[in-house]
């Protein structure tokens, strides 16, 4: 059989939660960012398959094991008055890369995209990550090197959310 026969890429069931945030681990791993890793399976799974409902993923089997995912929302475009899909993570297992894996993910999520109607699929990479440059080019994607993302977690997240609750005056006014 070749390889393309033994490769099934298809949206992602309840079942598959485990081998899915096994896959997330071995992201932050390649990333070096386990240390980053709070969450869980079930948690991954409440969010994936409960109400509501918060992303979407899409997981590559390669002879019955699962070896990459691509995990996605959507976003909304104001100056395009579309939907967009924002795709938080693809990744592939390091021993089944350069085999057209993560172009098969990449291609299924922009199907998606162009299935609902929206008007752009982004997503964000690291600056050091030269070989993922070079391949999301490849596929013909735009990096724009004049934004910056911003983010705000953690306590810095609970202290934003209490301005104007009687924590810190921002000047806003009343918040409702």
């Amino acid at each position: 059989m070749t390889f393309e026969s033994d490769l099934i890429v298809r949206f992602a069931e309840p079942a598959d939660c485990n081998a899915l945030f096994e896959l997330v681990q071995g992201l932050a791993e390649y990333e070096n960012l386990s240390h980053a890793v709070t969450g869980n399976s079930s948690t991954l799974k409440e969010h994936l398959f409960g109400s509501p409902k918060y992303a979407e993923a899409i997981l590559a089997e390669y002879a019955g094991q699962a070896v990459g995912f691509a995990l996605f929302f959507h976003n909304y475009s104001t100056f395009l008055t579309k939907p967009g899909i924002y795709l938080e993570d693809i990744f592939v297992l390091p021993e089944y890369r350069s085999q057209g894996i993560g172009k098969a993910l990449l291609i299924k999520v922009a199907q998606i995209a162009v299935e609902r109607d929206c008007g752009r699929l982004e997503w964000s990479v690291l600056d050091w990550n030269e070989p993922a440059q070079a391949f999301y080019r490849r596929m013909g994607a735009s990096i724009l090197e004049e934004w910056r993302i911003c983010r705000v977690t953690g306590e810095a997240l609970r202290e934003l959310g209490r301005w104007g609750d009687g924590g810190r005056q921002g000047g806003q006014g009343r918040i409702i």
